[in-house]
């Protein structure tokens, strides 16, 4: 899901290319938020996200060019409202030039994964904070298909093959 979120940030590079504007010094020497450089356009971009009326809090984490910033708008507020807080929060970042290649999300489960990284980063620990979440965010969209569960030798199934049966 983020790597096709990320893939989908490629036309605006195109677009600045043939406008002839830049992306910020701020950004493009970001890295992976391993440095002073990416932690500061980090919260920035929280800073501007929570700034926005409605929104409790906001985590981001940059990747590369990109970052991601995850917005807590509380538990109970309909599915338009977030939406509109979402664009509001876009409309922000598209105001600030270092916000132009953010991608913004209230899912909560989402929210809280970037949480997580951007405390892994805080940390020392980019990679294995990211490489861990990750895992996190593939392991619950792999579907789990019945037929291909393969139970472990034991006691109570010696001898048993399952690969044969509907």
């Amino acid at each position: 899901m983020l790597a096709l979120g990320l893939t989908g940030c490629g036309n605006g590079d195109q677009e600045r290319a043939q406008s002839g504007s830049q992306r910020p010094q701020s950004m493009t020497n970001s890295g992976n938020g391993n440095n002073n450089n990416g932690t500061d356009v980090a919260t920035h971009l929280e800073m501007l996200a929570r700034g926005v009326p409605g929104v409790n809090d906001a985590n981001c984490v940059i990747f590369g060019n990109y970052a991601i910033v995850g917005i807590d708008v509380g538990e109970k507020m309909d599915r338009s409202h977030v939406g509109t807080l979402k664009y509001a929060v876009a409309e922000a970042f598209r105001k600030d030039p270092v916000g132009i290649d953010a991608l913004v999300t209230a899912d909560i489960d989402l929210t809280q994964r970037i949480r997580e990284i951007r405390a892994d980063v805080n940390n020392g620990r980019p990679v294995a904070g990211f490489t861990e979440e990750l895992a996190d965010i593939v392991g619950r969209l792999m579907p789990q298909i019945p037929r291909g569960i393969v139970p472990p030798r034991g006691p109570d199934n010696v001898g048993t093959n399952n690969a044969n049966h509907p």
